[in-house]
């Protein structure tokens, strides 16, 4: 078994498209993505499921009904489960996020990206 570190800035290289998920290394029936993110993206909540934020770069303001929180390089939050948020960033941000696998990043399968391994 060959032993590999994951490289967050060259994985996070191999890519453009802005709120897709790629799943970079998996523990415990979860999954470990790196996202780049810019603009608003859709309000949306996990019934099942806490959601992870890890900012790498840049700044994101996760948005909820009852207040905000942003975050900055080496800042992470958890979105309790079945709580709606919107996260939001004014310039392109890096993040890792944490989810069981399969885990809709709109809350909804029908509408969510597909993620992909890089």
């Amino acid at each position: 078994m060959a032993h590999e570190a994951v490289n967050l800035a060259d994985r996070l290289s191999t890519f453009s498209e802005l709120w897709t998920p790629k799943i970079v290394s998996a523990f415990n029936g979860h999954d470990v993505m790196v996202v780049k993110v810019n603009g608003e993206f859709v309000w949306h909540s996990h019934p099942d499921t806490d959601d992870l934020f890890f900012v790498l770069s840049g700044r994101l303001t996760i948005q909820m009904r009852d207040g905000d929180v942003t975050l900055g390089p080496g800042e992470l939050y958890v979105v309790p489960k079945g709580v709606e948020h919107c996260p939001k960033a004014e310039e392109e941000t890096h993040l890792i996020i944490i989810e069981p696998a399969g885990t809709p990043n709109t809350g909804d399968p029908d509408t969510a990206a597909v993620k992909t391994t890089i």
